[in-house]
């Protein structure tokens, strides 16, 4: 027992260091809606009822990410007692230990409850159980998700019960090492949708807004932890929005430039943030400037043009895999109200039947306001919409 005693006092000093960092606060509302899992080999996981202070129980995750040495070794039956072996040797790149909310968390139907849930171990009916216990309303019935089947002095394994199973956080597309104890089954009732920022939960868009966020081709303030939906898009933001959505369709390989030693219009510099984006755009018709010839990169982009530039887009995301560029209409077009007689008439009309791309001002009324700006909550919900539509051509 005196190994189990050592392995106990490092788990403490280890949570203490790391709340003396101040490491130990929670996800943020906007890395929890962006994160996605991972599958991993059940066996190479263990979820363990560690002893900790007068009696408690602390959960301790291992990971055997190598076979070079055994991480931990298992004796007996209801319960199992285990014996934590990788503080006997340089355990680095060999076992991995989560020892706190930094290292686990709850997820249930592809949901992050780690702002909502936190795990516990509590002792019921003669064995240790593993739960989640609401951080919002403790009158909230806990979350069951393992058991120890008994009850020992020393390191217990719990097992997850039925229906649960381990999985690692992904952040577009790689492992960051975060252990999920994951369940298909949909949260309780109690929890609130994650938004990735706080400003857009009671927006129209609020989950196509996610989903553009996920897939990287917009982005919030990071300053204030905002999106701004409300406020207006630039003709030279449009472009970085649209060829960032582009850049996500499978197969498409733009290789978009970074730079460039030409301006693509006579207001457009060179030296311009924008300027070999607008080129790149340009040069591959989805995008065109005025009569005038300048692009007017800080006005702000009507709804009419958006669908305009949209279209091309996924014209030229369509050419890009082999389909030609005829859209396939998916549903009946929208008659909507102010269209007749505007330039951007039969564009609109299109892309209101290519995914509801076009649709009318937070999805209420009859007309499109083809003149009205652009806002940003607008622009990323039109774009993802198209993308789908791409997307689901083959």
């Amino acid at each position: 027992m005196r190994f189990g005693k050592i392995v106990t006092l490092a788990i403490q000093r280890h949570v203490a260091i790391l709340a003396a960092m101040g490491t130990m606060s929670v996800l943020s509302p906007a890395l929890a809606a962006t994160f996605s899992q991972e599958e991993v080999e059940q066996n190479k996981f263990i979820a363990i009822a560690a002893p900790v202070g007068n009696g408690g129980r602390q959960l301790l995750i291992l990971e055997q990410q190598s076979d070079e040495r055994a991480c931990w070794s298992e004796s007996g039956t209801d319960p199992v007692v285990v014996e934590p072996l990788l503080l006997q040797f340089d355990f680095t790149g060999i076992c991995g230990r989560s020892t706190d909310s930094n290292g686990y968390s709850i997820r249930m139907a592809e949901q992050d409850l780690g702002l909502h849930y936190r795990l516990s171990i509590i002792e019921r009916d003669g064995e240790f159980v593993l739960v989640g216990v609401s951080n919002r309303d403790r009158q909230t019935p806990p979350i069951e998700i393992g058991r120890t089947r008994g009850i020992h002095s020393g390191f217990t394994k719990i097992h997850l019960q039925p229906g649960w199973q381990f999985t690692k956080r992904t952040f577009r597309g790689k492992s960051v090492g975060h252990v999920y104890l994951s369940s298909s089954l949909a949260p309780p009732a109690d929890v609130p949708p994650s938004f990735a920022f706080p400003d857009i939960a009671n927006n129209v868009y609020a989950k196509e807004i996610q989903q553009a966020v996920a897939l990287g081709f917009v982005a919030g303030f990071a300053q204030d932890n905002t999106f701004r939906p409300e406020v207006a898009l630039t003709r030279e933001q449009l472009v970085s929005l649209v060829l960032g959505a582009l850049d996500t369709v499978p197969n498409a390989n733009l290789n978009l430039p970074t730079a460039t030693a030409t301006s693509p219009y006579p207001d457009v510099e060179a030296t311009r943030w924008s300027a070999a984006k607008i080129g790149w755009a340009k040069d591959n018709q989805i995008i065109s400037g005025y009569a005038d010839g300048t692009f007017r990169p800080t006005q702000t982009v009507t709804r009419a043009e958006l669908m305009a530039v949209l279209r091309r887009a996924a014209e030229f995301a369509k050419s890009t895999r082999g389909l030609g560029t005829t859209l396939t209409l998916q549903q009946p077009a929208t008659a909507f109200s102010d269209t007749t007689g505007h330039w951007a008439s039969e564009t609109i009309s299109q892309m209101s039947s290519y995914c509801r791309v076009a649709s009318p001002p937070n999805e209420v009324g009859t007309a499109f306001a083809p003149d009205s700006e652009t806002h940003r909550s607008y622009a990323a919900a039109a774009t993802v919409r198209m993308l789908d539509c791409v997307k689901q051509e083959s």
